[in-house]
């Protein structure tokens, strides 16, 4: 059998199939009702778990990823970020946008707060993650 050969076009196709559904923009979580039932489940207090993961590629080559994480966080506590990672942070952090207190980047990388308030950079010689807050 040929790779690329004539009975190889299944492949090819479910290929094509593929790539495009991982540069194509993920629906919003509200408008997925058409998947099915969502499952719910609890998440252990004080914790955050991902419960998707959106990934995708813009015009200019810059990869753009999302996440939607479900927290059950303590008292005085909301979802935030500690190393890279979702986690429960003091509620005072966020409402003064404070984001580099919560310590959002791993060690290693220099956090700065954007500009606008609107969230954070991450930094290490010429590589840069910027995260904006979305609520």
């Amino acid at each position: 059998m040929k790779l690329w050969g004539r009975s190889a076009w299944p492949l090819q196709v479910a290929l094509l199939v593929a790539l495009v559904m991982l540069c194509v923009d993920p629906l919003s979580a509200g408008s997925r009702n058409h998947r099915g039932p969502t499952v719910s489940y609890q998440v252990k207090q004080g914790t955050c778990e991902v419960v998707a993961i959106h990934r995708c590629c813009n015009k200019n080559k810059i990869e753009e990823r999302s996440q939607t994480v479900k927290c059950s966080c303590f008292p005085g506590q909301v979802a935030g970020t500690t190393n890279a990672r979702p986690s429960c942070v003091e509620a005072s952090i966020v409402a003064q946008k404070w984001w580099c207190h919560m310590q959002p980047c791993m060690d290693g990388e220099e956090c700065k707060v954007l500009p606008d308030l609107t969230g954070w950079s991450c930094s290490t010689g010429n590589k840069v993650k910027t995260t904006k807050v979305t609520r």
